[in-house]
């Protein structure tokens, strides 16, 4: 109504109290310390010099974008330094710092997200710097100034207490950090789950990664400001890796689903079933499609039916195993590869999600927008020997589901593929009208376009086997 209104009102009330408060916080917590914190030149100076370096560190890597959504960087080997060798008012100052630098340099995306992260950066990395002289008061507070600004030589070897301390501190920081960012993001989607984005194996390895590297920055600029220079290359490239993952994993995610997208999917599938038919296991593809999709945009709008494929593509990764492979297809189809899994326990993790399909509700405005899908199923082995034969033999299945009244799971059935019928989407049952040599299926592309057989497929390098994104470890903030 207003074209100075803030989006952060267009979004639901517990996310928008939530980010407030957070704000309050680190803005009365701010006040506060600019209220009780003496400025010495020296303070300036490390701060100064740390802010250059993470300068260095957005610019050398501006070029490679970021992600949108959550994302992590590996800025808090300069945040870290600050908040352990400074006092605490220093820690809330160098995110907005860095901040402003990213929002002008790098991504002008909405402006109270990047707010919202400059402010738990800054509430976690204070917490840090007041847990660590909490937890090292020994020092008297004369030679504490000089000890965190300039020590001597071998300060911290002489008092390694203080880098075990410093380990304490930094997980603290991390933790917070998460903590914070991550239900933000979980009241932003409430359908994803919250333990997914708060604990992961390999991003709890890259935070002990991102916390060994903030440490050594801290124990470089505690010996002398001039060891910042040797530790400022290595930190770049590391910076450098943790963005090419983020986009590279995100190039491989549709982006209304979070699932993975066709040519994604495609590799992944193709590597699964060699694998499987390598060591003799079963494995077995699911092909569904939602009932009447088109009357939903028609009727609702393509927004309401964008939330429709959203809450179905999480209702499916419920309901499979993280080892499974859930992809969008194009349009309202979804494809999952089961693996060990033979045909009648495929059939019941398809009525699973058949019927948590029934259940789940889409709100709008005016209504409650509820569907149904349909599923053909396919094994490995008896319905086919490789990828394009299981796609076309699910297709027919699918087919057959829709004709005999939508709403239900059918199997492949060979007396189909002899009638000669046409697949759900536009798939034939006919041998030899499909996998023409040398044709390649693009990402997006439904099976109708041509795909290659699985024989022929060249998985891109680095693929893992994921049903949506995973963000990589290091400080994340939203985009």
């Amino acid at each position: 109504m207003w074209p100075w209104r803030c989006p952060l009102f267009d979004e639901s009330f517990p996310l928008v109290v939530y980010v407030l408060t957070v704000l309050a916080a680190y803005f009365t917590f701010t006040g506060f310390e600019v209220a009780g914190t003496a400025v010495t030149a020296g303070d300036i100076t490390l701060f100064t010099g740390l802010m250059c370096c993470g300068a260095l560190c957005v610019e050398a890597t501006r070029r490679l974008g970021q992600p949108s959504g959550v994302w992590r960087d590996l800025l808090s080997a300069w945040w870290l330094p600050v908040a352990l060798l400074l006092p605490p008012l220093y820690a809330l100052i160098a995110p907005a710092v860095l901040g402003l630098l990213i929002y002008v340099r790098v991504r002008r995306g909405a402006l109270y997200r990047r707010v919202f992260s400059t402010a738990a950066l800054g509430l976690a990395g204070a917490g840090a710097s007041a847990l660590f002289r909490l937890l090292a008061p020994a020092v008297a507070q004369a030679q504490a100034a000089d000890w965190l600004t300039y020590p001597g030589p071998k300060a911290w070897l002489m008092r390694p207490q203080q880098a075990g301390l410093a380990v304490v501190c930094a997980v603290a920081f991390i933790v917070l950090n998460t903590c914070l960012v991550a239900i933000a993001a979980w009241l932003a989607d409430p359908d994803a789950r919250l333990a997914d984005m708060l604990w992961d194996r390999e991003r709890m390895l890259l935070d002990l990664t991102e916390t060994c590297v903030g440490i050594l920055v801290t124990i470089a600029c505690a010996l002398s400001a001039i060891l910042v220079l040797v530790a400022l290359p290595p930190v770049i490239l590391l910076q450098r890796s943790l963005l090419h993952s983020q986009l590279k994993a995100q190039a491989r995610t549709d982006p209304k689903t979070g699932v993975l997208n066709a040519g994604a999917w495609q590799g992944e599938a193709a590597l699964a079933i060699a694998r499987a038919q390598r060591h003799r296991e079963p494995l077995a593809l699911l092909l569904a499609d939602v009932d009447h999709f088109k009357m939903v945009n028609d009727t609702h709008g393509h927004l309401t039916g964008d939330a429709v494929l959203r809450t179905l593509a999480t209702e499916m990764r419920e309901q499979v195993r993280e080892s499974d492979l859930v992809g969008r297809f194009g349009g309202e189809e979804f494809v999952i590869l089961l693996t060990a899994t033979g045909v009648a326990e495929a059939c019941q993790v398809a009525e699973r999600i058949r019927r948590g399909a029934c259940v789940v509700k889409v709100l709008t405005p005016d209504t409650i927008v509820g569907v149904t899908v349909s599923i053909g199923v396919a094994a490995l082995g008896s319905h086919g020997a490789d990828l394009f034969e299981l796609l076309a033999a699910a297709d027919i299945a699918l087919y057959r589901a829709k004709n005999t009244g939508r709403d239900r799971v059918c199997v492949y059935d060979p007396a189909d593929k002899a009638s000669g019928a046409t697949g759900a989407t536009g798939m034939t049952g006919v041998p030899g009208m499909m996998g023409t040599p040398g044709m390649t299926s693009a990402p997006g592309m439904t099976p109708a376009s041509g795909m290659t057989p699985a024989s022929g497929m060249t998985p891109a390098s680095g693929m893992t086997p994921a049903s949506g994104m995973t963000p990589a470890s290091g400080a994340p903030q939203l985009n």
